[in-house]
C-alpha cells in the first residue's frame, strides 16, 4: 500500500509497527485453520485473508473483530506489544497507538483514523477508541455489521448514521449507542475533519 504524504508514511509505519498480518497469520496456524476455513467463519475472500496477512492491505476495525472472532481472541489482542496482566491502563497522548487509515486514492477509502485508548490491557470487554473521519463521497461509504453494541460520543464536525431504517445525524456534544448487529454505516457530512470518541464491545455471540 502507497502512502503519499509525510502524515500517512507516519501512519504508515504505526500500523507496520503493530504487524497485524503477522499476528493474524501466526494465529491462524496456531489454530490450524486454513485461509479458506477463515473465510468460511468470516464471510471474508480469500484473497483479502491473504492481502491483510500479507500487510498489502489494512483491515478496518469491524474486520479485526471478524477475524478476531473466528480465531477466538478478542479485537485488543492486535494492538498488544506483549503479554501483560495489566489491571489499569493510562494511555499518555504521545503514546496512542494508530491502528489503521487508508488514503483518499483507494477503491475501498473507508476515511477512518483508529487510534487505540486502551491498547496495553489485553482482555478488557470494551474496547475504545479516538476516531477520525475524514469527508468522503456517498461512492465511497459502506455498511458494516457484527456482533455486540457501539457507543459514539462526537467532539468535532457532524456525523451521519444510517441503520434499522433510521438516517440520524450527531454533531459536538451529541452521543449515539446502537446493536452492531444491525447493518450500518457511519460518514462524516461535514467539509472538515470529524472527531468521536468511540467504544465498542465485541460480544461472543
Amino acid at each position: 500500500m502507497k502512502l503519499k504524504n509525510k502524515a500517512d508514511a507516519e501512519t504508515q509505519r504505526e500500523i507496520d509497527a503493530l504487524c497485524l498480518g503477522t499476528k493474524i497469520r501466526k494465529l491462524r496456524h496456531r489454530r490450524s485453520l486454513t485461509l479458506q476455513e477463515v473465510s468460511d467463519l468470516t464471510g471474508l475472500s480469500k484473497s483479502l485473508l491473504s492481502q491483510i496477512e500479507n500487510d498489502a492491505s489494512a483491515p478496518p476495525i469491524p474486520t479485526l473483530i471478524r477475524i478476531g472472532r473466528a480465531l477466538g481472541v478478542k479485537i485488543s489482542y492486535f494492538f498488544r506489544e506483549k503479554s501483560t496482566s495489566q489491571r489499569i491502563s493510562v494511555v499518555r497522548r504521545h503514546a496512542r497507538q494508530a491502528t489503521e487509515k487508508l488514503p483518499h486514492n483507494r477503491p475501498d477509502n473507508l476515511g477512518y483514523h483508529y487510534v487505540s485508548l486502551a491498547h496495553p490491557i489485553i482482555d478488557q470487554h470494551m474496547e475504545p477508541f479516538w476516531v477520525q473521519f475524514e469527508p468522503r463521497e456517498e461512492r465511497d461509504t459502506a455498511y458494516y455489521q457484527h456482533p455486540g453494541e457501539e457507543f459514539i460520543f462526537v467532539q468535532e464536525g457532524r456525523l451521519e448514521f444510517e441503520g434499522a431504517d433510521q438516517t440520524i445525524v450527531v454533531e459536538p456534544g451529541d452521543s449515539l449507542y446502537f446493536k452492531s448487529s444491525i447493518p450500518h454505516m457511519i460518514k462524516n457530512i461535514g467539509k472538515n475533519t470529524a472527531s468521536a470518541i468511540a467504544v465498542l464491545y465485541a460480544s461472543e455471540e
